[in-house]
């Protein structure tokens, strides 16, 4: 498994306000940007593979959404997430 307990506290203590701090949105962006990245090397290997593939979209819309959220509430969060996890937005 990829993503252990153990992965998901290390991405939370890096970048949300604690490692238990699982509610934060840039916490929850990391956490999608870390799934997408391991979806989209599965998928370069298994080219058919049509259910990683819808999974990745909806992982990447409710990334946006996120984003867009984060933007529309504070900007200089979003700012700082985006540069963290070098996005290109």
């Amino acid at each position: 498994m990829y993503l252990t307990p153990e992965v998901k506290q290390q991405i939370f203590a890096e970048y949300g306000n604690s490692a238990t701090d699982t509610g934060s949105a840039e916490s929850q962006v990391a956490l999608f940007t870390h799934r997408i990245k391991h979806l989209t090397e599965h998928l370069k290997k298994n080219k058919k593979d049509l259910a990683t593939k819808r999974s990745l979209i909806n992982l990447v819309g409710k990334r946006r959404k996120m984003l867009e959220y984060l933007k529309r509430e504070d900007i200089e969060r979003y700012r700082a997430i985006i540069k963290q996890l070098g996005l290109r937005k």
